[in-house]
């Protein structure tokens, strides 16, 4: 991969959904070597928490796990995400590819399967992906959040937030002091499905204050409006 490719990889997350041990590693080293972060779930209830609290830009899902089964994974994935789902089992029945396809999958890989084409796979799905951009900036002299590349910055140092965390202040920073209601943020972040699932949404909350040294009860930016919604009412420069 080129140097441009690599530095554009390292700002993707791929969640591996897999039960197998050495799976999850082989594919951890085959993408890490490529500069994409990687997130693991060995079955599908951890991998669908990960998926809605960290959020990612590719999940890689195994159909064999031990809780769930992956068409249930995907049934449920697909009624709050839009994230791209590469298939990786060892069935290899075309109906049952199909059906996959047709219910959301983006890809699907039969095990065992070469590597150099499973990466091409994953720059395929890719390189299809709409691109979405911002275009402007809030810098109030401490937090900077640049909405073109993503970033956010406290006191001039570059914070990591999960996608989860960008994507939840990205929506209250972009409508600065609207109060946005608890089923709109959940609807938002998580799709109609899960109105009521608002312990993800205080979690969500808590880890984004703690990484931007917003006190919950003297707050500088996220306002909690107690059993409406929230508000953020940081002032740009």
């Amino acid at each position: 991969m080129s140097e441009m490719n690599k530095s554009a990889s390292s700002m993707v997350n791929v969640l591996i959904i897999d039960d197998e041990p050495q799976i999850r590693k082989f594919l951890d080293i085959a993408l890490r070597a490529q500069g994409y972060k990687v997130l693991m779930a060995e079955n599908g209830q951890k991998g669908l928490e990960i998926l809605a609290l960290q959020g990612a830009d590719l999940v890689i899902l195994d159909l064999g796990l031990p809780d769930l089964d992956g068409c249930e994974v995907l049934k449920e994935l697909r009624s709050w995400s839009q994230v791209p789902v590469m298939i990786l089992s060892v069935r290899s029945d075309e109906i049952e590819k199909v059906k996959l396809l047709d219910a959301g999958a983006n890809d699907y890989v039969t095990k065992p399967f070469s590597i150099q084409e499973f990466m091409a796979r994953i720059r395929v799905i890719f390189r299809n992906a709409p691109q979405q951009v911002e275009h402007s900036i809030f810098d109030d002299g401490v937090l900077k959040i640049d909405f073109a590349q993503r970033q956010v910055f406290l006191n001039q140092t570059l914070i990591s937030l999960t996608r989860k965390e960008y994507q939840l202040l990205n929506l209250l920073a972009q409508h600065q002091g609207q109060l946005i209601t608890q089923p709109q943020l959940l609807k938002e972040l998580w799709g109609p499905s899960h109105q009521e699932d608002t312990h993800y949404l205080r979690i969500l909350v808590a880890k984004l204050r703690a990484k931007l040294c917003d006190d919950a009860v003297l707050p500088k930016y996220i306002i909690t409006e107690p059993g409406v919604g929230l508000r953020f009412i940081g002032k740009s420069l």
